[in-house]
């Protein structure tokens, strides 16, 4: 590393900083994900304490709010590609989540714009104008997770100059220190603020992170002079259509019987994405690619009309992305189990012993999620550094065992966490109702004398499971998707999380207007069976997968004569 933190120029005279811009970029990352994290995984108690809302109410409402934010990486990513490159979507997102992150600090610390707190007597719901003033906070999140999410990780790796020795170790340390800053902030924020928020005072608790989101803010901006900034070039998804729309023009056309040699097979010079050879699977697509009579072509070689006729590599493109869709809808259906799992996880650990040990210290509730990240941190090194040498000599694989192998063995854990899940809660229940309790938890009910930390073992198999599963599934779509659509790729796994929260929200409310199992106090409820249900949703959606992952065929390796030069033009 130590050439990487020199400035490298290019060609062209553009410098790369490397280093000099990691505290700017790595600063950003850090208080954005402090400022956010921790509020984010604390605001079922946030609603539910301090704005009375109804348990089914506000986990419809965190569902749909996180779903949002993860669909509209879609719009960022495709506004990032198309109009205004990563370092403007960036600098207006983080503007626009430290603006949301005032606005959720005013509904704690200003007394009219939030309910007050129940009493004795009757509990009152939030007003018209304090929810609205409410979703005005989380509209402006959503609009900079929409933009962050997707540009984040990208917009750090354009700083290194991705065509020397240099760069590219510089660029594999920033990923580090980018995954080493989320596990601190996770660290930090579900124990720390977790804290001051639910022990100490909502208003300071919100506070802090609005300051934070201020000092990521100002270290972006602080950084501009050093940043190297892309200039779009227009979005792929242009390309996408014209292949799905030639491919319909031409649906009665019929493919030859050895249809490579046939089809219209330019590729652009300058192109970064790897060159790719004709496949037998998804043939309705290929047809855009054969050449008809009328098909005009000009006179480098390219396609007159994009709209009528693509090239073999543009179908096969679209097909690398057509034959991850299975896969997506499988890991979004996994999704709901986790989100269901840590929702619920909350409520039952306010109605279970929270102390630690014999101390009168309590535990927020919130801060249980944080053993699903310590799982996950604890198995990630133990995997790479001991089980995959282990697994190599028994696979013969470099990597131990395929990307959908980890991830059909995640959907499987996570099964087993949702039986468990189901285990504890049942012993939960039966201890609040019929051995003496320890307190009244206000608007829910008793808290039962089961310790809360048994809720570890399923929480540390969730975590396990997401170990394997959604890094499987996003490294299958960084390596799978064209390689100008890496943007793209990670919107495209940001929407699979929107619709499990969107799926998760329906399934949430369909199962309690028929079953009534989610009740506002757990111990009156069926959260066991609801469980249950779940784990079999889970099982038969694993089986759904297997017969995905049999079909799906890996879009090969690229050589090194097939790498990029350079992808974009850079300011």
């Amino acid at each position: 590393m130590e050439n990487a933190g020199k400035e490298a120029i290019r060609s062209d005279g553009v410098k790369y900083r490397g280093i000099k811009a990691m505290p700017f970029v790595i600063g950003n990352e850090t208080f954005e994900k402090l400022g956010t994290i921790g509020t984010g995984s604390n605001l079922l108690v946030y609603l539910t304490v301090i704005f009375n809302l109804k348990t089914i109410t506000a986990t419809n409402i965190v569902n749909i709010f996180n779903g949002t934010c993860n669909f509209g990486t879609l719009i960022g990513a495709f506004l990032s590609d198309t109009y205004y490159g990563r370092y403007k979507t960036l600098g207006f997102a983080s503007i626009s989540s430290f603006l949301g992150m005032l606005l959720l600090f005013l509904t704690a610390a200003v007394p009219g714009l939030h309910p007050h707190q129940c009493g004795t007597g009757r509990c009152l719901g939030p007003t018209g104008w304090q929810m609205a003033f409410l979703l005005t906070a989380f509209g402006f999140l959503v609009v900079g997770s929409s933009g962050i999410r997707p540009c984040n990780l990208a917009f750090g790796a354009d700083q290194f100059n991705p065509n020397t020795e240099s760069g590219r170790r510089g660029i594999n340390s920033f990923f580090n220190w980018y995954y080493f800053t989320y596990a601190f902030a996770m660290m930090v924020s579900l124990t720390a603020i977790v804290y001051v928020q639910s022990n100490v005072s909502w208003s300071l608790g919100l506070a802090i992170p609005a300051i934070l989101m201020f000092f990521s803010c100002a270290l972006f901006f602080a950084g501009t002079k050093l940043y190297v900034k892309q200039i779009p070039t227009g979005s792929p998804l242009t390309q996408i259509a014209q292949v799905i729309v030639a491919a319909f023009r031409k649906k009665r056309v019929q493919l030859p019987k050895q249809p490579w040699p046939l089809l219209f097979n330019h590729a652009p010079p300058n192109s970064i994405n790897c060159r790719l050879s004709h496949t037998e699977q998804l043939r309705f697509i290929s047809k855009a690619a054969v050449v008809m009579p009328e098909d005009k072509i000009n006179s480098d070689g390219s396609s007159a009309n994009p709209w009528r006729l693509s090239s073999v590599q543009q179908v096969e493109e679209v097909k690398c992305i057509l034959r991850l869709i299975p896969i997506w809808v499988s890991g979004s259906i996994y999704y709901v189990s986790v989100v269901q799992q840590q929702n619920y996880a909350v409520f039952q650990a306010l109605q279970a012993d929270r102390r630690l040990g014999y101390t009168s210290f309590h535990i927020p509730a919130a801060s249980y999620i944080i053993f699903a990240m310590l799982s996950m941190t604890i198995w990630l090194p133990f995997y790479d550094r001991i089980l995959v040498p282990l697994l190599r000599k028994v696979t013969g694989k470099e990597d131990g065992l395929t990307i959908l192998q980890r991830m059909g063995i995640g959907i499987f854990i996570s099964s087993l966490a949702l039986l468990l899940s189901g285990l504890v809660e049942h012993k939960r229940k039966t201890l609040a109702l019929t051995k003496p309790t320890l307190g009244v938890v206000p608007g829910k009910g008793a808290i039962s004398s089961l310790s809360a930390m048994w809720l570890i073992p399923q929480l540390a198999l969730s975590g396990l499971s997401e170990a394997l599963a959604p890094i499987a599934e996003n490294e299958l779509f960084y390596k799978q998707f064209p390689e100008n659509m890496r943007s793209i790729a990670a919107a495209f796994f940001f929407m699979g999380l929107a619709g499990s929260s969107y799926l998760s929200s329906f399934i949430t409310s369909g199962i309690h207007r028929i079953t009534g199992w989610l009740q506002e106090d757990l111990n009156h409820g069926r959260l066991d069976n609801f469980y249950y249900s779940m784990a079999m949703l889970e099982f038969l959606n694993l089986g759904c997968f297997l017969v995905c992952a049999k079909w799906y065929k890996y879009k090969r390796a690229c050589n090194d004569t097939n790498l990029a030069v350079e992808v974009n033009q850079i300011n």
